[in-house]
């Protein structure tokens, strides 16, 4: 804008400019470029087991599997987002694109390619997570709810990725068969008790997965829209 431009804007509208102004050089331009880049050392690779609802509550959870073994991660997403990858999971063709079919046309748009996407951090009981994208050989880490990014890992057709640290605090493993023995079960030594911080860290986890409703298979699969 010049400065012959500049003096015929109201001064409502030179306070928008100078706070946008202020704000863009302080920001991005690629939006929320996340800091936190995870070597590929520190990362699993999952997939989606399968999208289930919650008995006692409206809400759903994608339960999410770790690819080298049978170890469960279960983050819970919203209506939208749950329909979102089911749409995607059953290769539903709708009419005009959905909000991440929209994202992911703005990526192939600008010559970004989508490479995978990542759960980073547990924090609060709040999964934080990051689109990857390589645009014009320049890696950039975009911050996404990991419903969003789950989303579009399935219609970009990538890996999803996960967080060490995350699936060892939040994944959980199915109750192994316990081999039969004669041994009287008075003689077997008690295990040792949890820790206090693992108790309140799984709590929520196990109450909720005592939840699931989980007795019928064809409860799994989520009406189509």
């Amino acid at each position: 804008m010049s400065e012959a431009d500049y003096s015929r804007v109201s001064p409502f509208w030179q306070i928008e400019f100078f706070y946008c102004n202020s704000y863009l050089q302080s920001h991005s331009l690629y939006a929320k470029i996340s800091a936190s880049e995870s070597p590929m050392s520190e990362m699993v690779e999952v997939v989606i087991d399968s999208i289930r609802v919650h008995l006692m509550a409206p809400q759903r959870v994608v339960v999410l599997k770790q690819s080298s073994t049978e170890r469960y991660l279960t983050i819970w997403v919203g209506p939208y987002e749950a329909e979102a990858i089911t749409v995607a999971l059953q290769e539903v063709e709708m009419i005009r694109p959905l909000t991440h079919d929209l994202i992911k046309n703005i990526f192939n748009s600008f010559g970004a390619r989508i490479t995978r996407v990542e759960i980073v951090k547990l924090q609060d009981d709040i999964f934080y997570g990051n689109i990857v994208a390589d645009a014009g050989g320049r890696e950039i880490h975009i911050d996404s709810r990991p419903s969003d990014a789950i989303a579009i890992a399935v219609r970009a057709h990538v890996p999803i990725m996960v967080h060490r640290s995350v699936m060892d605090a939040a994944g959980m493993e199915p109750d192994r068969e316990v081999p039969e023995t004669n041994a009287p079960l008075a003689r077997q030594e008690p295990p040792p008790p949890p820790s206090s911080d693992d108790a309140n860290r799984l709590s929520v986890f196990k109450d909720f997965l005592d939840k699931l409703d989980i007795d019928s298979p064809d409860k799994d699969k989520p009406d189509s829209p």
